[in-house]
């Protein structure tokens, strides 16, 4: 069960992830706030690529059913009705509502993963589960850093090599396939494991700085903070949706 590390969504050929797993990881904050919104108890998350490809869909659907979220930049989209913040993503406002959802880097990242035969979508909210979920399906597994607005950020590579370095000690300890994912696990080895190492991590990385000066540093602490859901997510196409993941 190979595990191959994707710095940035540019790095990765679709074509390689057919017949594959696909995990995709933004950490600060698409794919955390994807999994509060979940937990929250909404119907689905329809991810979008595009502001107004979001709009339309929402306008599509009946009055009342559907809430917009997202962000560009680190910031709520005019008329929308949330932000990237996880912390929003409440029961009182998502319970039995559809969600349509946009982002300036986690959702395009989706966009990468298409081929693959499943794509899940992950956080350190919701770790151990999506570790669960790899190690049952024991199909090679791709793992995607959204990055930051085209460049390679701490917290998601961090992510990506605290899954890789968890399949891997599974099977033994096994070494590695390749640069990244070598990268990735050393990463994560030399970080450390602790809420207060990876909250430090993430305040260090680039989103983390990005978010500090806009005033989420709340929301670093809860993307930080391990194994808070039980459920992986993943992302079924033929729907185009994203709910909690059926358990084996």
């Amino acid at each position: 069960m190979e595990v191959h590390v994707h710095l940035l969504p540019k790095l990765a050929d679709p074509t390689t992830m057919r017949g594959r797993v696909a995990v995709v990881i933004d950490v600060l904050r698409a794919t955390t706030s994807i999994v509060h919104a979940l937990a929250a108890g909404v119907e689905s998350v329809l991810p979008c690529g595009e502001v107004e490809q979001a709009r339309e869909m929402t306008a599509l659907r009946p009055p009342g059913t559907t809430l917009l979220g997202g962000e560009r930049h680190g910031e709520r989209i005019p008329g929308f009705d949330l932000d990237n913040s996880p912390l929003k993503y409440t029961a009182e406002l998502l319970a039995g509502k559809t969600l349509v959802f946009t982002t300036t880097n986690g959702t395009r990242a989706l966009a990468t993963c298409l081929q693959a035969s499943r794509v899940l979508i992950s956080g350190f909210v919701n770790r151990q589960a999506t570790i669960n979920a790899l190690l049952e399906d024991n199909r090679p597994v791709h793992l995607v850093c959204a990055g930051t607005d085209g460049y390679v950020t701490t917290e998601d590579v961090l992510f990506a090599g605290s899954l890789a370095d968890a399949v891997y000690q599974a099977q033994g300890g096994s070494d590695a396939a390749d640069d990244e994912t070598q990268l990735a696990i050393a990463l994560w080895r030399a970080t450390g494991s602790t809420f207060a190492q990876i909250r430090q991590a993430l305040r260090n990385s680039r989103g983390g700085r990005n978010l500090i000066e806009l005033g989420f540093d709340a929301d670093i602490d809860r993307s930080a903070e391990c194994d808070r859901f039980d459920f992986a997510a993943e992302y079924f196409a033929n729907a185009g949706q994203i709910q909690i993941a059926k358990r084996s």
